[in-house]
């Protein structure tokens, strides 16, 4: 499986639409930086999940 398989764009482009959402829709202004920060924090926690999972699946 090829690195790219595991990368998480989706759930990662999710979370910064949601979480820009929130902040427009709660203060009126989408701070892009921060969504930027926890989209990218959110897509290195899922794909390090992934990758725990793997390999507890092999053992």
């Amino acid at each position: 499986m090829a690195f790219a398989d595991n990368l998480p764009v989706s759930e990662s482009l999710g979370v910064f639409v949601g979480v820009a959402g929130f902040d427009w829709l709660a203060d009126g202004q989408a701070e892009p930086i921060k969504a930027v920060v926890v989209a990218i924090a959110a897509g290195v926690a899922i794909m390090a999940a992934r990758h725990w999972r793997k390999s507890r699946r092999k053992n």
